[in-house]
């Protein structure tokens, strides 16, 4: 917990009251500007070849990553993969690609490629692969990362009776998608648009139906678990005129997941909240410094964070992640698509739990999805990927849509 405030160190600044912080959240949550910059974290479980439900020790990761194991498998000096991702991991042994930002989605689908193919290979060579799905088919959730960040974050979640926190933690992997912001006069319907067309987008890309070795019943297993944490952190902000003045009651009503110590012991006190926190509800009041970090421990659909980090989407097989970013891309490249696009998904608005439980069998959601993937498919040509790419994401997106279309008749049959 940090105590000191000084003029020259403005993280340590001391936050005396909640408007405080909600002036600095949302002075630092959108940064508003001509749209340009796309960038991608790509998640995916690790399993050891021919045994995926055995579980990994952290020394195997960091041996099979060499120079690129991140700092929490011990490596102090993280060499960046060839395209400019760096390499991070989570709880459960999940290892993650951040993409540097990318001008173009042309230059980010160049670089990720190349970073996906040299982890691919790196991991390959210690009989080692990754998972095809957004949540680990074969593996109860076991955390293999000890810090004290996820420590707490686990015992807070056992505390609270949310099982699937752990499994949030340890088995899911998550495709997310950055962009910029936007414009001041269009920020706010860019941060609209990408919370509308979370249902239909997240039913087309489930891809977490099974975990340890179970059907969940969910078609994003991924999401239900994220459904079964307490939705003050892992909800969708509401809506409303002002997306800044919206996040920043999100943030300080969302209750602590830790509080970082200097003895390594980083629990919060259950149920006490940011704001509770600014009122006294701890010895040493909270800093800038510890706002933003709790910022970190929020994890809604879509968090701001200058940029807007688009989390409802499931890991993809393979190089299949470049067929949700091309549509999303697609659907945000003028004001004209987006404002379409939003007409079309209407109907499925705040249908989260349907989308994520029956994914495209909600005959509401599925045929959002349809119209809003044909419009996004006949754009393409907008995000200046070549041809083939373009080819690959229309035949993912078809594949899709068919497959739901037998379920279909398979039901009413």
């Amino acid at each position: 917990m940090t105590t000191k405030s000084s003029d020259e160190d403005p993280a340590g600044r001391i936050l005396r009251h909640a408007s405080e912080a909600a002036e600095h959240v949302s002075g630092i949550c959108f940064k508003t500007g001509p749209p340009g910059r796309v960038g991608v974290e790509l998640e995916w479980t690790t399993h050891r070849a021919g045994e995926p439900a055995a579980h990994l020790r952290p020394t195997a990761l960091r041996r099979a990553l060499g120079p690129h194991a991140p700092t929490a498998l011990g490596n102090r000096d993280p060499v960046p993969l060839p395209g400019g991702g760096t390499v991070t991991l989570e709880p459960g042994g999940q290892v993650e690609i951040s993409s540097a930002p990318a001008d173009s989605l042309v230059t980010l689908y160049a670089a990720v490629t190349a970073d996906h193919a040299r982890l691919a290979d790196l991991l390959a060579r210690s009989g080692l692969g990754l998972g095809e799905h957004g949540l680990d088919a074969h593996r109860p959730p076991v955390r293999i990362l000890d810090t004290p960040r996820y420590a707490a974050m686990e015992s807070a979640f056992a505390r609270a009776g949310e099982p699937s926190g752990r499994t949030m933690m340890c088995s899911t992997a998550g495709l997310q998608i950055c962009l910029d912001a936007g414009t001041e006069a269009r920020a706010p319907a860019r941060w609209a648009a990408v919370h509308e067309l979370g249902p239909p987008l997240l039913a087309l890309f489930a891809n977490s139906s099974r975990h340890a070795g179970r059907d969940t019943g969910w078609a994003s297993g991924r999401m239900a678990a994220w459904h079964g944490i307490d939705p003050r952190r892992s909800g969708p902000v509401a809506a409303g005129p002002d997306p800044a003045e919206s996040w920043a009651r999100y943030v300080l009503t969302a209750p602590l997941l830790c509080v970082r110590r200097g003895d390594g012991r980083w629990d919060a006190p259950e149920g006490v909240t940011f704001a509770d926190w600014i009122g006294g509800a701890l010895p040493v009041p909270p800093t800038v410094d510890d706002l933003e970090y709790h910022i970190s421990t929020l994890f809604p659909p879509v968090r701001p964070r200058g940029y807007l980090e688009v989390r409802y989407l499931d890991a993809q097989p393979g190089g299949e992640w470049i067929a949700p970013v091309a549509v999303l891309c697609t659907l945000l490249a003028d004001d004209a698509l987006t404002d379409a696009a939003r007409d079309l998904v209407a109907p499925a608005a705040g249908r989260w739990q349907q989308a994520a439980r029956d994914g495209l069998a909600d005959p509401v959601v599925a045929a959002c999805a349809a119209d809003v993937a044909d419009l996004a498919c006949r754009h393409l040509d907008r995000t200046g990927l070549p041809g083939r790419v373009r080819a690959l994401v229309a035949g993912i997106v078809d594949r899709r849509l068919r497959h739901a279309d037998l379920r279909s008749e398979d039901l009413i049959r």
